[in-house]
């Protein structure tokens, strides 16, 4: 295959610390405007890479006004053959604990609002049962095993939720029973998307805290109630933030790993099943397609139209 360039999306925290003081500045416009912020290309660990920070300089931009889009359609312009994310985000389960990493494998969509395809012209249904890359996903659970590193989960299911209020407990509870095991605000739509540009995605979750359905045990029927001391909101904050930053480094550590586990041996990535995702989602009838739609989009499936 050509040259690998990864692109490397930063969310809550790990945006805070991509290694962008160095390499070549990408300003530049999409059909869908202005990406979230520059997108920086340089070299990580033996590879070419791709830098861009979800939530632009100085975490400006909530959720819902993440520019998915033009995120993923500026990688895919400059080249991007892949992606790794992460991004922030609550634990549904108990042996989820703050500061582990989750290599996600499903995804839940709860969000409302956001335009979540490129072809607004054109009927295009993406295959989107497995959500990640098997590939992309193999080679960050093992280099998680191969390094030593605490707290990295090869599995979990993302329910992505519109924000940027955080649940309710109700909400919370039937998260969990829905089957969701992590709670975050960004996952959506920009893995569907991802799919629609033929790039394989693969999210690196950052545990922060315990969601809004954890609770003191009851006590038993009859007893005394142990008595709790409500945690002080700053001192609560502090500690969350506290575990993002931590997170944030192992998860940084991993995707350093994974990028010279890549650089070492890149052949596996060519069979990343996302490459070909447009080969067979395209129903309409081409000839009808209107051609100024096919030249906007044609980074994306121009191999298509001959």
């Amino acid at each position: 295959m050509s040259q690998i360039k990864v692109g490397i999306i930063g969310g809550s925290g790990l945006g805070q610390i991509l290694p962008a003081d160095t390499g070549r500045r990408h300003e530049i416009q999409t059909p869908f405007g202005s990406p979230s912020d520059a997108i920086i290309e340089t070299d990580l660990e033996g590879l070419p890479v791709l830098l861009l920070s979800r939530h632009g300089p100085g975490h400006l931009i909530p959720p819902t006004n993440i520019p998915f889009r033009a995120n993923i359609f500026a990688l895919k312009q400059l080249g991007c053959t892949h992606i790794i994310a992460s991004g922030a985000c609550g634990s549904l389960r108990q042996e989820f604990k703050p500061r582990d990493l989750v290599i996600a494998d499903q995804i839940i969509d709860k969000t409302s609002g956001r335009s979540a395809t490129f072809f607004e012209k054109a009927a295009v249904h993406v295959e989107f049962a497995e959500p990640f890359c098997p590939i992309l996903r193999r080679i960050l659970i093992e280099q998680g095993a191969a390094g030593g590193l605490p707290g990295v989960h090869d599995r979990g299911c993302y329910v992505c939720m519109e924000g940027p209020a955080f649940s309710t407990r109700a909400e919370s509870l039937m998260h969990r029973l829905w089957g969701g095991d992590l709670i975050g605000m960004t996952a959506m739509p920009e893995a569907k998307l991802a799919r629609e540009a033929e790039i394989p995605y693969a999210l690196v979750a950052i545990v922060t805290d315990y969601d809004s359905w954890k609770s003191p045990t009851p006590a038993a029927p009859g007893a005394t109630p142990a008595k709790t001391e409500p945690i002080e909101p700053a001192a609560l904050l502090q500690e969350i933030i506290g575990n993002l930053q931590a997170a944030s480094a192992g998860a940084m550590d991993l995707i350093r790993r994974a990028l010279r586990r890549i650089a070492a041996d890149p052949a596996p990535l060519s069979a990343c099943p996302a490459r070909e995702s447009l080969k067979l989602a395209i129903w309409s009838e081409k000839s009808r397609i209107p051609r100024e739609e096919i030249q906007k989009l044609s980074p994306l499936w121009g191999k298509y139209f001959g």
